[in-house]
């Protein structure tokens, strides 16, 4: 098995903590190897024990179990991160204004085209897969397309990580 990069959603925001020491504990108590983490926003470096969706959804429920909170959890491979970053469709002017949002499957065909062809007011958007590309124009503290709007309309949850964020997971799990 290979290193992962494993992405939780929303911790460290909205009262939802979990401390990165802990993270780690869980993960090495689920059987990872090689654990490490990255800034304090649910970034996880692992080479996981089994099958990567089992390992998924088992951290998915030791963090429920120890915090009282489910948070979804989505892992890619270094390799699926650098597609997923080359695949970028948007000019990037700030790294930190464009993301990659790691969604937890692929969206109905139909999902996507009214997703994309919303006409959103401050970002550019576009699904490749199971990936969400967003450029926000002016920053993301001023967007209307929050993470409920996006499991909304696209039908799966995700977590999103700025290019920069990007690059550094990519770097780390290689």
């Amino acid at each position: 098995m290979s290193r992962r990069v494993v992405l939780i959603r929303a911790v460290n925001v909205g009262g939802a903590k979990l401390p990165m020491a802990e993270l780690r504990e869980i993960a090495e108590s689920l059987g990872a190897a090689d654990v490490s983490t990255y800034i304090a926003s649910g970034n996880l470096i692992c080479t996981p024990p089994v099958d990567t969706d089992a390992f998924d959804r088992a951290l998915e429920k030791a963090i429920e179990d120890r915090f009282g909170y489910f948070r979804e959890v989505v892992s890619r491979s270094a390799d699926d991160l650098r597609r997923a970053l080359d695949a970028h469709p948007f000019e990037v002017v700030e790294a930190r204004f464009s993301y990659v949002y790691a969604l937890t499957g692929i969206p109905l065909p139909e999902a996507v085209e009214a997703f994309e062809s919303h006409g959103w007011e401050h970002e550019d958007v576009k699904v490749i897969g199971q990936d969400l590309h967003i450029r926000y124009r002016e920053g993301a503290a001023q967007s209307k397309l929050t993470a409920p709007r996006i499991a909304k309309m696209l039908g799966v949850q995700g977590t999103g990580r700025n290019l920069t964020t990007v690059k550094k997971l990519i770097e780390l799990a290689q």
